[in-house]
């Protein structure tokens, strides 16, 4: 993650104002303040150093065609609730022609602030355990019934499914979601190179700017980018383009880190977060679009008010039930499309390499053998590792990510490791093993 605590989530005010009127909007607004907020006062009763930070964010555009959509969501923004303001003004090493500038946001560090809930969590009498991954959730007998890997069983009164894409489907969740990967850059900066804020783009190729403190006074840079479905080939080269980038503007040139982050987002571009259909007591958290630390936290503070039957007022907004049908109807036929090419037409084509011989040690490629697509690596000792190509969710062929060296599911977001290790749900089995 790049950890901002922002209420700016791209346009959404002016495009949740003019689908849903501006009740809507007022609502997402008041869930994301009061979630930040919260952020704020939990690391101040803890008094966990978490590298907190109050900066003003801001959503900017290059292109003079750009700036009345900007105009337009500062005015959204602002009857939000939010100190929001049209500028051409800003902390970047490079002019823009516009930008809404919210004040008042924030930015930290979320593992430090996480171990500190933990903590506190335990002293309290809570319990967590890693390792534990679960294979199915079963409503019953009044509670939940929750099956780890290996067979044992947890019982429950509630329990909620907040495992970034859930595992179990239900109110049609598996067809409403996207997966997205978004790679990352960070650069060391001097301290006076620090743009002063948190900043992103409007434009297709999206690019998002915030810095971190660093030990010696200078300023981590944070630059995030290259959004691309998981499994689509040319991972490597994103992150060059990205990290060409960052030297362009702002003359970082030293990466010291790289990561990939991934989330889902939905038809509506408001999370699902409340009861899951079906399951008295379970409850589901999950279709963040990328802003995961902000609605986080506001999915806990909503199924919190669930279970104490005090849900906040802006608990409606949020309901995994709701389906809207003609402005859902779009894109959720782009998604099944996209699973059918992958179901069917994959399974038909024509394999990347015709032989395991013509990959090189670190590449791996779907190869069709005798009949069967089987997903193949060659390590770098140049030993072959061949699993089975389909993926243990719902069959998608899964494609290979040359800089992270995984298999990815294009459907539903699944990874796994050369090995077909699981790494990433909703799938919860490994990878049959194909060697020959």
């Amino acid at each position: 993650t790049t950890a901002k605590l922002s209420a700016q989530h791209g346009l959404v005010y002016a495009q949740l104002s003019d689908a849903f009127g501006a009740d809507a909007a007022r609502d997402y607004a008041t869930a994301q303040t009061e979630a930040i907020e919260h952020v704020r006062r939990t690391a101040e009763d803890l008094g966990v150093d978490c590298d907190l930070e109050t900066a003003a964010s801001f959503v900017y555009d290059e292109r003079d065609s750009e700036t009345e959509s900007l105009k337009r969501e500062a005015e959204a923004a602002r009857d939000a609730g939010l100190d929001a303001a049209f500028t051409t003004e800003t902390g970047l090493p490079f002019p823009v022609a516009g930008a809404v500038r919210v004040e008042g946001q924030a930015q930290f560090h979320p593992r430090k602030f996480l171990l500190a809930v933990a903590e506190d969590l335990l002293a309290r009498g809570g319990r967590v355990f890693e390792g534990s991954r679960v294979v199915d959730v079963a409503t019953e007998d009044g509670g939940q019934r929750l099956t780890v890997a290996g067979g044992a069983a947890v019982r429950c009164r509630e329990a909620v499914i907040a495992t970034h894409y859930p595992v179990v489907n239900r109110a049609r969740l598996l067809s409403r979601l996207k997966p997205r990967r978004e790679l990352v850059v960070a650069a060391p900066v001097p301290a006076d190179a620090d743009p002063g804020g948190m900043y992103l783009t409007t434009a297709d190729d999206t690019r998002s700017v915030r810095t971190a403190p660093l030990p010696d006074g200078r300023r981590l840079l944070i630059v995030t980018g290259e959004a691309f479905t998981p499994g689509e080939p040319g991972v490597s080269e994103r992150y060059r383009t990205l990290a060409a980038w960052t030297a362009d503007r702002f003359g970082a040139k030293d990466i010291a880190y790289r990561w990939a982050a991934q989330d889902n987002g939905t038809p509506d571009r408001v999370p699902y977060i409340g009861p899951m259909p079906g399951g008295d007591g379970l409850y589901v958290a999950c279709g963040f679009g990328g802003w995961g630390m902000s609605n986080g936290m506001a999915a806990a503070r909503l199924i919190t008010g669930l279970v104490t039957d005090a849900p906040p007022a802006w608990a409606g907004l949020f309901d995994p039930s709701r389906l809207h049908i003609m402005k859902e109807a779009g894109p959720i036929a782009a998604n099944q499309k996209t699973v059918m090419a992958h179901l069917v037409g994959d399974r038909l084509g024509h394999a990347p390499v015709a032989s395991a011989d013509e990959l090189d040690p670190g590449q791996g490629a779907v190869i069709r053998v005798d009949g069967r697509l089987r997903a193949v690596y060659r390590d770098d000792a140049g030993d072959l590792h061949t699993r089975s190509a389909a993926c243990t969710h719902m069959g998608c062929v899964v494609g290979f990510n040359d800089a992270e060296r995984t298999w990815e599911c294009p459907c539903h977001g699944s990874r796994f490791d050369t090995d077909g290790a699981v790494l990433q749900g909703p799938a919860t089995a490994p990878l049959r093993d194909e060697s020959v």
